[in-house]
């Protein structure tokens, strides 16, 4: 079985590579970027991604779509930190082909997803399973209120700079900046980068010249 990590941390591709190699037959592969992703999935179409949705450069749920319908038979596990409901309900009704893990996942839940995808099963972890048996809360419009540094995170990540980069500007740790950015995501009720800078253009934090620079 071939299996793609498209994960950007290392300890994170170390553990899962540790994992996936007690099955057996198993041949890991990082995916630095979505380019090296595409390449790899036209090599091996039936392959197993394990993508961690919020860190990857994959822009929105759309572009997953389009993902899951070119390579129809390239299972997928959702491998992040924090996912919102609405995006697991979108992401499960466009493809069978899509399993979910929480980073918190215990080990056992990790090899039973794994084990299931290997039978081409679908996998949702507990955690998971329990937040979308939760009915949707009704939508109401109001304002998310970010801190002053929040604002300015989010202004840099809207800008194109990544967490090192804002880190280094900021003079703060690595660490700090992760935690304000998942933070915003949270606030926000979005799921990765592309989704806050959406937020950003349309809240007015980042003019659309500059952006577009």
């Amino acid at each position: 079985m071939y299996v793609c990590l498209a994960d950007n941390q290392d300890i994170t591709r170390a553990g899962l590579m540790y994992v996936f190699g007690t099955f057996g037959g198993m041949e890991c592969r990082r995916a630095e970027d979505k380019a090296e992703l595409l390449f790899q999935l036209k090599q091996q179409d039936e392959a197993v991604v394990v993508l961690d949705y919020t860190l990857f450069d994959i822009n929105d749920i759309d572009e997953l779509l389009i993902l899951t319908e070119r390579f129809p038979q390239v299972h997928w596990i959702l491998f992040s930190v924090d996912l919102s409901a609405d995006f697991v309900r979108r992401a499960i009704v466009i493809s069978h082909q899509i399993s979910v893990l929480l980073k918190e996942s215990p080990l056992q839940e990790i090899r039973e997803c794994i084990r299931s995808v290997l039978r081409r099963q679908r996998y949702i972890c507990q955690r998971m399973a329990e937040i979308l048996l939760v009915p949707p809360a009704p939508k109401f419009e109001e304002e998310v209120k970010l801190t002053p540094t929040e604002t300015e995170v989010l202004k840099d990540i809207a800008l194109g700079m990544t967490t090192k980069e804002i880190s280094e500007k900021r003079f703060s740790s690595f660490h700090t900046v992760n935690t304000h950015r998942k933070n915003i995501f949270r606030k926000l009720g979005v799921n990765n980068v592309h989704e806050a800078t959406k937020y950003a253009l349309r809240a007015g934090l980042v003019d659309s010249a500059e952006y577009y620079i």
